[in-house]
């Protein structure tokens, strides 16, 4: 991608940002704290205000401020349009592409829409000091430039605690969010909480982000995907990276002051770069699925060389680590890890919210669940049974070998499981052949749909051309014009076919993808429709490796591969 399409996507992130924002303004009873015309005074904990900033206060006059981010999809469950691909196959080995569902902890002015809120800078020296004392930061940080803080004045001291919390262990900083918290809710200050989001009446509290709600954010949120730039690998262009993050290159191992790179386009400061950043999410080889390690980290450091930054990076902080040199284990302090705070809720905070909940649930179980990432998993019947008749064998052998007077009953039992396991073989194999052939006649239809356009296009040119010679062609320009249109709208119909169709096949065991394309590959075909069952073979391939169904590159290779075909 050249430096002008990044340039073009962002300008039109930034402008759709706008219209939103604008439009949510302009709605009769939205009332925010801050409006475009109003923005919040400048302090040391907020060096670069922005409209929009949701300021909390922390003791001794410091402050703390995040950014709203609103989460596609309405209501509490959402729909397809929550789902959100993560990770870069281009990647290390732990950020392979996963598609997932992105959802927020709050309702939007609009109610029905859900939001999730990030700090806008990263936890610093002067935030962790102002909850936890002076000596409480000296106790908890193995930093050894933080010794000379009580020594500092000025600005040299600003600067310091200013500076990303570090050199800090994981425990500590649950122990800084656990006592911001007590402080936040003591009752006889119910001023500090005037600020805090509210589900229903409850408010949020302080919690680290999880890796989806950091990594949704850092990818530039909705304005990114309406833009078609959030599965880019940096929200900005990466000749740029020296503006918007601190890193190897431009840091050489030293935090800086945050706030002093660009914002992106959610205002966010330093989400790359400077210290990177704890989870709340034990560290796994696919961020949902694999061993639980250490505390997952995410955005790279004043460590990271520049080209490695990406959205996807993370990495692993073992808590606990054992110090070979020294022969024993030792809870983990790390330079350049720190830490930025989200405002969470629970998912249920009163019976009447629970009965809404379980209200809109049915609507999503019918409507949307099983096209969701885990309605994929969890409501195919025929993978369940599939999976609970082989564990039903270890079950069996066990009765077998602990009751020999039943051998016979649980034999016959046993001998009816593998009918039933051949059967569900059998169709899981009939329905990806069906899903193969199906999606290879949506194929052809749109090869043939290219085709005729292409050479209707032509025939367009040439009735415009003599249209402008005389009118009385301008009726066969219509005519052409009108079954171009005709054509477009089932194109786009049959591509959608086809898009369903690879990412239904594309969630089947490759045993069951060879097969189906294997059946489909002995019957005879035309040229064309050979043609297509190479490409249809080529998108579910990509599907399975990425979980994304990118109809729109779909169509190109449909289009290279058609454009100067013959039937012939």
């Amino acid at each position: 991608m050249s430096n002008n399409d990044v340039m073009n996507r962002q300008f039109s992130a930034c402008l759709i940002c706008f219209l939103f924002v604008a439009i949510c303004l302009c709605r009769e009873g939205f009332s925010p704290k801050y409006t475009f015309a109003e923005t919040p005074s400048q302090t040391m904990y907020n060096p670069r205000p922005a409209p929009g900033d949701l300021i909390l206060p922390m003791p001794g006059e410091v402050e703390m401020v995040f950014r709203r981010v609103q989460v596609p999809g309405r209501g509490f469950w959402g729909d397809q349009e929550r789902i959100i691909q993560i990770g870069d196959a281009a990647g290390g080995i732990f950020e392979g592409l996963q598609r997932t569902q992105i959802s927020g902890s709050f309702p939007t002015a609009e109610s029905d829409a859900w939001e999730l809120i990030l700090a806008k800078y990263e936890l610093t020296r002067g935030q962790y000091a102002a909850v936890m004392g002076m000596e409480g930061l000296l106790v908890a940080s193995g930093a050894p430039e933080d010794k000379k803080l009580p020594t500092l004045q000025g600005r040299a001291l600003r600067d310091a605690l200013m500076r990303p919390l570090a050199y800090v262990s994981h425990g500590d900083l649950l122990v800084f969010i656990r006592r911001y918290n007590q402080w936040l809710f003591d009752p006889e200050h119910p001023e500090r909480l005037s600020s805090m989001p509210r589900l229903g009446e409850a408010p949020g509290f302080l919690r680290l982000p999880a890796e989806d709600e950091w990594e949704y954010c850092a990818r530039g949120g909705l304005p990114a995907i309406a833009a078609g730039s959030f599965n880019d690998r940096l929200p900005f262009p990466a000749a740029e990276a020296n503006d918007y993050a601190w890193h190897l290159g431009n840091a050489k191992h030293q935090l800086r002051p945050v706030g002093l790179r660009k914002s992106d386009l959610l205002g966010f400061h330093d989400l790359f770069g400077n210290a990177q950043e704890m989870t709340s999410g034990l560290f796994r080889p696919e961020i949902w699925q694999g061993k639980p390690g250490g505390v997952a980290v995410r955005g790279g450091s004043v460590s990271t060389p520049p080209n490695d930054l990406r959205s996807a990076l993370r990495g692993e902080l073992d808590g606990f680590a054992w110090n070979a040199d020294e022969k024993r284990v030792e809870e983990r302090r790390s330079f350049n890890t720190g830490a930025r705070l989200a405002i969470g809720a629970n998912v249920v905070v009163s019976t009447a919210q629970r009965a809404e909940i379980e209200k809109e649930y049915e609507a999503y179980r019918a409507e949307f669940r099983r096209t969701m990432p885990v309605g994929r998993t969890l409501d195919n019947l025929v993978a369940q049974a599939s999976v609970q008749l082989g564990s039903a064998d270890a079950i069996v052998a066990r009765l077998l070998q602990d009751n020999q007077a039943l051998q016979e009953p649980l034999t016959a039992v046993q001998a009816t499981l593998d009918k039933a396991k051949e059967r569900l073989e059998l169709a899981q194999r009939e329905n990806a052949r069906s899903l193969a052939q199906d999606a290879t006649r949506n194929g052809v239809n749109l090869s043939v749909y290219l085709s005729r356009l292409k050479r209707l296009a032509a025939t367009l040119k040439t009735a415009q051309e003599l249209a402008e010679a005389s009118t009385r062609y301008q009726q066969q320009v219509e005519a052409v014009e009108k079954t171009m249109r005709e054509l477009n709208a089932a194109l786009a119909e049959q591509l959608q076919g086809y898009g369903d169709k690879i990412s239904n096949l594309g969630g089947y065991e490759t045993a069951y993808i060879d097969y189906a394309f294997t059946q489909l590959g002995s019957k005879e075909m035309t040229n064309r429709e050979r043609q297509v069952m190479e490409l249809t073979r080529l998108h579910v391939q990509i599907y399975a490796d990425e979980r994304r169904a990118d109809t729109e590159l779909w169509l190109k290779d449909f289009r290279h591969r058609f454009d100067v075909f013959s039937d012939s």
